[in-house]
């Protein structure tokens, strides 16, 4: 059976993936140190294990004849494309990466890496913690750098009151505590 028959269409081939830039131009990749570790372990651990256990998987359905109906050897294909281009993908960020150590900066003025105890208009208090574009977990509080509440919050200082514009309309954030530790 052709290869024309077996790719959709209007997927992107895997050089148009990688020939996308991995961030916007002119955007800088800050990245704490512990983001940096987590995203160079996930690419050993798609190096060192799961690549070799998917190439064994495909030379052993490769092995067994007719390629065209083998379920074991079409997907294997498929996920060593997806590790390659994940790789690739991991790669680039961790070469543009920018490591900021901001643990026990000394400061009550935001920075990146700040954890910043917040009191929204209607009196709801939570933290943010700012990070890099890799490092985003929305659930444990953690925003981009690059984001809007994070843009509005950049260079305040504890007591301040800053606006940020959201759908809703306009908000105000008063800054409660500013502090850096270490984010793990």
């Amino acid at each position: 059976m052709s290869k024309a028959f077996l790719r959709e269409s209007d997927a992107p081939d895997d050089d148009e993936l990688d020939a996308q830039p991995v961030a916007p131009a002119g955007v800088r990749n800050y990245i704490s140190p512990a983001g940096y570790a987590r995203l160079d372990a996930e690419r050993r651990q798609l190096v060192e294990v799961e690549r070799p256990e998917v190439v064994r998987t495909v030379t052993w359905a490769a092995s067994n004849g007719d390629r065209s109906e083998n379920g074991d050897y079409i997907y294997g294909k498929r996920r060593l494309r997806e590790i390659d281009r994940r790789v690739r993908f991991l790669i680039k960020r961790l070469e543009s990466a920018e490591i900021v150590d901001a643990a026990g900066r000394d400061t009550d003025q935001v920075f990146f890496g700040a954890t910043v105890t917040l009191r929204a208009n209607h009196g709801e208090r939570r933290e943010l913690t700012i990070v890099g574009t890799d490092e985003v977990d929305t659930a444990r509080g953690r925003v981009s750098w690059i984001s809007p509440v994070a843009k509005a919050l950049l260079k305040a200082r504890e007591g301040e009151v800053v606006r940020l514009a959201t759908p809703g309309g306009v908000e105000e954030l008063e800054i409660l505590r500013v502090a850096y530790r270490p984010i793990d």
